[in-house]
């Protein structure tokens, strides 16, 4: 397998072997012949100016570098200027976005070109891409099983080939699972790393901005780009650039990788996915990796500190979404009242409602200090946790689901057990961790998680493991 797409596309690209919009059209060719309902709408019109530019530039002797004429997808909870931008809901339906969210900016200054805004569950509610005015995203190899979400359609354009790269939103896992159902890699990145500024809120104290790629060079590569202090994000960071070109083929000597005993021995995990996952573990000694088993919280005290804090989120953010200022209002009603309430009603899908009524009940008097304050206790616990853990080992493996991709509308039946799929994955969002959904070995994928603000240990592990498998 090739070690990047990009510098491979870039390659042919440099040497005539084909033009910007030959490629571009047929990203766009591949978009609208999709059967698997990833995109809520196609930038045909201004790629294939973007691409046309970067045509000129060819014939002009310039050589591209970079990003630079790279198609990609954007997961519809980024602002895109000019662009409609739904968060797959009904409320947002038809929103223009009057200016776009920095990451994707960054993109744009540096040559990539958005040809999708990609379908997910609505406002990154759901775990399955089910959860959308635009219908269900399909799982890029079995149509009836789900996409995974909430970023479902960026993870299954990148597997199907149809966009070079995609970014996803993460809070839970909206990335690493989605990754893992449609076999491609998906990073969450520190959180802070990536400037939110323009994405649509979810749970403000741990969303992240993240890539969904081929290959871990081009995951790299495209972290680079968006990553850095924004002016725009007071939770954003400074951050030092991944020497892309230095990754080794080789695992360093004395890298101890840590297990999770609860994780591995929890009753939900799917035996063929356990096997597989200690298959890779062995492999992974056999390479001279110290593999060393960890306690930590089990997958229920997991998700349901993540939920609680999550919703009580949810509430808030969208608490300013009434369509009042902007969205789809609720006409000819008798009141102002009257107006609020079906705009909501109206605007928001179940699922949603159903989220933003639990986050109010845990916010509420009465309610607030049994549970809401707790959860952030729990949550601070976590967080020493980690820290304590990542002074005894470098890495922490585990799956990235507990189980295989579910077939579509059997979630829907149970939004509990939909929640509860998010149990390996809600940890390291809560501890605001890197973490990487790798195509290694596991059905499912496996979650490579390290310190924070050590993103580039994780790819340049990745990196080896990719090459040696």
């Amino acid at each position: 397998m090739s070690e990047s797409i990009i510098q491979d596309i870039q390659h042919k690209l440099n040497n005539k072997e084909v033009s910007c919009v030959q490629l571009v059209q047929e990203k766009i060719d591949a978009l609208n012949a999709s059967t698997k309902n990833a995109n809520n709408s196609i930038l045909a019109e201004s790629a294939l100016k973007q691409a046309a530019d970067f045509d000129k530039q060819l014939a002009s002797g310039k050589q591209l570098s970079g990003l630079e004429g790279i198609p990609f997808g954007v997961k519809d909870v980024y602002l895109l200027k000019g662009t409609i931008s739904t968060a797959s809901s009904n409320i947002l339906k038809n929103y223009k976005s009057p200016y776009t969210a920095t990451a994707i900016q960054k993109l744009i200054d540096a040559g990539a070109i958005p040809v999708s805004k990609e379908n997910c569950d609505q406002f990154g509610h759901g775990s399955t891409n089910e959860n959308s005015i635009f219908g269900t995203t399909k799982n890029a190899f079995d149509d009836s099983k789900v996409a995974g979400g909430s970023s479902g359609g960026s993870a299954v354009n990148v597997a199907q080939k149809n966009t070079v790269f995609s970014i996803g939103g993460d809070t839970g896992g909206s990335i690493r699972q989605p990754a893992g159902y449609n076999n491609v890699f998906g990073f969450k990145p520190t959180y802070g790393r990536v400037s939110r500024y323009g994405l649509m809120a979810y749970t403000s104290s741990s969303d992240c901005v993240g890539p969904f790629a081929e290959t871990v060079k081009d995951i790299a590569t495209t972290l680079n780009v968006m990553s850095g202090k924004d002016g725009k994000d007071q939770t954003s960071v400074e951050s030092t650039s991944i020497d892309v070109n230095a990754f080794s083929k080789d695992i360093p000597a004395g890298t101890k990788v840590g297990v999770y005993k609860t994780f591995i021995n929890h009753p939900s995990l799917d035996p063929s996915i356990k096997k597989e996952f200690h298959v890779l573990i062995e492999k992974l000694k056999d390479s001279g990796v110290t593999v060393k088993e960890l306690d930590f919280f089990d997958g229920d005290t997991l998700t349901a500190t993540y939920y609680i804090i999550a919703l009580a989120e949810t509430a808030s953010n969208l608490s300013r979404i009434d369509g009042i200022a902007y969205g789809n209002r609720a006409m000819d009603k008798d009141s102002l009242a009257s107006t609020y309430l079906d705009t909501r009603s109206e605007g928001f899908s179940e699922e949603s409602k159903r989220r933003i009524i639990a986050g109010n009940q845990v916010l509420s008097v009465g309610y607030s200090d049994e549970i809401y304050k707790k959860a952030l206790t729990v949550r601070k616990g976590i967080e020493a946790k980690f820290v304590k853990d990542f002074n005894e080992v470098d890495f922490i493996l585990s799956p990235t689901a507990p189980s295989l991709p579910p077939t579509i509308g059997q979630s829907l039946k149970d939004p509990l057990n939909m929640y509860l799929s998010d149990m390996y994955t809600v940890g390291f969002s809560l501890g605001g961790l890197p973490t990487l959904s790798a195509p290694f070995e596991v059905a499912n994928n496996v979650q490579i998680t390290a310190a924070k603000g050590k993103d580039e240990e994780i790819l340049r592990f990745a990196y080896a493991i990719e090459q040696s498998l």
